[in-house]
């Protein structure tokens, strides 16, 4: 059912009924004016002659009559009759010579039985239906009317459209979403209690503003919502109309972002025009931060055309007061960068915290959208939920659908564990790609792989375990030991990041240690133990430097941010910064290589395993480091495909050693046997 109010509020908004304006009228009283001039003309030309009937008769008789036709007259008696025709009459051209040409006639009169009878016998007449003026009218005008209105819509159309294009530049590109078919409530939404705490009170404005007017109080004219991508800002907003059952106005920052000077600022004043109209109702402005940067920052100061747009948001903020029933809900993740007069109190004066949801509130979010998929009896939503902290509503979602289409492409009726856990690897890891790799390259990916995996296991972490590790690429990575944490974990202690560098280090040293040698396979995992052991001693304060934060000498100026920033410390200072971190990484290298080569017959029994099987789960590197072999069966992850090249080389590699046999075996000679 369409809104009750929704008549009245077209005003700027697209699909309202156009009015038909005098002008249009006009134009088509001229232009039927001029086809009957055009029509009148085209049937008054031409050579035709007026004659008697009795004169007809008589060409008739003399076989003259080339062609004609006879149609009764509808205004006269039963016997009058109107007869057209072609007649050859001699004329002479102009050389003097005496030749035939056609001349058309026209005849209107009685005509009697006996010269009836002599029209229709000379079989040149054909008898026609009346010819009245409207059929005339008709098919004279019709043709025209036809080019006149294939040429206005192809150009006259077009240019109303453009008029309507220059005059709506301006306007602004909100869509308001339809209340009945769109409508989302908080049930939609999972895993953020806190947000809908905090915007619980807003709902209760828009459906009773009296209440909170009676006591003096003002609602927030604008709430920003904060948090990581995917967290459902955006559903969250949607989720508020819903329950308030108010329109709900959806635009992008970048939308007000245009080349054309004052485009932005007019758009920002028509799009609250809009939501006057519409009160009340809530305007969300997602990626804000795409117009409210901070001013003057940045190389070049600042873009003029954006700051005029945010000066323009600024001052509709305070031009309007909530007792209007606009309120205007902003959605970013980078709130760091954002002008601070779009912060202070009577703007965006209160700011929703969504973060990543926790175990609780991951389990609701599966069971959200686990609705449209069909899973299996054995998939237990709370069990994915605890080995996936760190996701956000919308990993979730695209995990449950990425298992789907597993299952799809597998032939299987309902999703299972084992999709659901190829679609979380897929997600964390990248998706895993078969490549034929040189048998050195694979067996030092396998001596590396396994020298993360041992250290990792060695280190015996609660809260971080060895998921899988495997010598298939995934990704941008030749082989990968996939870790896991086991807890949502809000930060990490000093052991922890000194263990994450010690397994860092292990890849590189299992190589060097087992083979002799080492690859460049190691530069992201120097590269990461790098940054966390200089995180430690200028961020954490975790070194012999102490609890001081060492600020760095640059920033990205490009997202808002000066750029004349200058070294809090000095030359000195920094020279012990980079001799505490290689201190740090050079001690956990150490602590690796006391571990690999302390239980190296561990570190080939997994490393043949992973040769073996390809991919191998955390659990068969713990059998190996406790019984010396794996205990447990290991799921292949070898397609036929894989098989039938295996097969192949086995049976290529045969093939070679017999014929090197064959070659090696001297001929018989005079019928006695070799030896071979």
């Amino acid at each position: 059912m369409p809104d009750k109010n929704s008549s009245n509020r077209r005003g700027p908004m697209k699909g309202g009924p156009e009015r038909f304006q005098p002008k249009v009228i006009i134009f088509w009283v001229v232009l039927i004016a001029l086809m009957l001039i055009i029509w009148q003309n085209s049937t008054d030309t031409g050579e035709v002659e007026t004659l008697p009937v009795t004169k007809v008769i008589e060409m008739t008789e003399q076989g003259r009559v080339l062609a004609g036709k006879i149609a009764p007259m509808p205004n006269g008696g039963m016997d009058w009759y109107e007869i057209r025709g072609t007649v050859a009459s001699p004329t002479t051209n102009e050389l003097g010579d005496e030749v035939i040409a056609n001349k058309g006639f026209v005849a209107n009169g009685r005509l009697s039985e006996a010269n009836y009878e002599i029209l229709q016998s000379s079989g040149v007449f054909k008898e026609t239906s009346p010819n009245t003026f409207l059929p005339q009218l008709l098919a004279g005008i019709i043709p025209f009317l036809l080019v006149i209105g294939l040429l206005y819509f192809l150009f006259v159309r077009q240019l109303r459209m453009a008029g309507k294009g220059a005059l709506s530049f301006g306007k602004s590109k909100a869509k308001l979403l339809t209340r009945d078919k769109d409508k989302i409530t908080f049930a939609n939404v999972a895993g953020c209690d806190e947000a809908k705490e905090e915007v619980s009170e807003v709902i209760d404005f828009l459906k009773d503003p009296k209440r909170f007017q009676r006591m003096g109080g003002k609602i927030p004219k604008g709430i920003l919502m904060v948090g990581p991508p995917g967290t459902g800002k955006t559903l969250l907003a949607k989720a508020v109309a819903g329950e308030a059952d108010v329109p709900f106005f959806s635009i992008s920052g970048s939308d007000f972002v245009e080349m054309f000077v004052g485009v932005g600022a007019s758009r920002v004043r028509d799009m609250f025009e809009q939501g006057r109209k519409s009160a009340p109702c809530l305007i969300f402005v997602d990626e804000i931060d795409a117009v409210g940067r901070q001013r003057g920052a940045g190389l070049g100061g600042g873009n003029d055309e954006r700051e005029q747009t945010l000066n323009s948001l600024l001052v509709e903020m305070d031009g309007f007061d909530t007792t209007e029933g606009v309120i205007i809900i902003a959605a970013t993740n980078r709130a760091d960068v954002l002008d601070r007069a779009l912060l202070r109190p009577g703007r965006f004066d209160r700011q929703v915290e969504v973060g990543l949801p926790d175990l609780k509130g991951r389990e609701e979010i599966l069971k959200v959208h686990a609705k449209k998929i069909r899973l299996s009896e054995e998939v237990d939503l709370s069990a994915i939920a605890r080995v996936t902290p760190g996701f956000a509503g919308a990993d979730l979602a695209n995990l449950l659908n990425e298992g789907a289409l597993m299952a799809a492409r597998k032939g299987k009726d309902k999703v299972e564990n084992i999709d659901m856990d190829e679609a979380r690897d897929k997600i964390s890891f990248g998706r895993e790609r078969r490549r034929v790799v040189d048998e050195d390259d694979l067996r030092s990916t396998a001596y590396h792989e396994a020298g993360h995996a041992m250290v990792r296991v060695l280190l015996k972490d609660k809260d971080v375990r060895l998921h899988k590790v495997t010598i298939l690429p995934r990704g941008g990575t030749l082989g990968m030991a996939m870790m896991a944490p086991t807890k949502d974990s809000l930060g990490m202690s000093k052991k922890q990041l000194e263990d994450y560098i010690a397994v860092c280090m292990a890849g590189r040293l299992a190589e060097e240690i087992i083979t002799g040698d080492y690859s460049t396979g190691a530069v992201a995992d120097i590269s990461q133990a790098t940054k966390s052991a200089r995180d430690m001693v200028c961020r954490y304060g975790m070194s012999k430097l102490g609890p001081i934060s060492f600020g760095e000498n640059q920033d990205q100026v490009f997202l808002g941010r000066d750029i004349n920033r200058t070294q809090d410390h000095s030359e000195s200072t920094a020279k012990a910064i980079d001799e505490a971190v290689s201190e740090i990484i050079h001690e956990q290298f150490e602590r690796a290589r006391g571990m690999i080569e302390e239980r190296k017959d561990a570190l080939v029994t997994i490393a043949e395993a992973l040769l073996k099987y390809e991919t191998i789960d955390g659990k068969h590197v713990e059998e190996i480091l406790e019984h010396g072999d794996i205990r447990s069966e290991v799921v292949s992850s070898k397609t036929e495909l894989d098989e039938k090249r295996e097969a192949e080389k086995k049976a290529n590699e045969q093939a070679v050693k017999k014929k090197a046999k064959e070659d090696v075996t001297p001929p018989a000679v005079d019928g006695t046997p070799s030896i071979a």
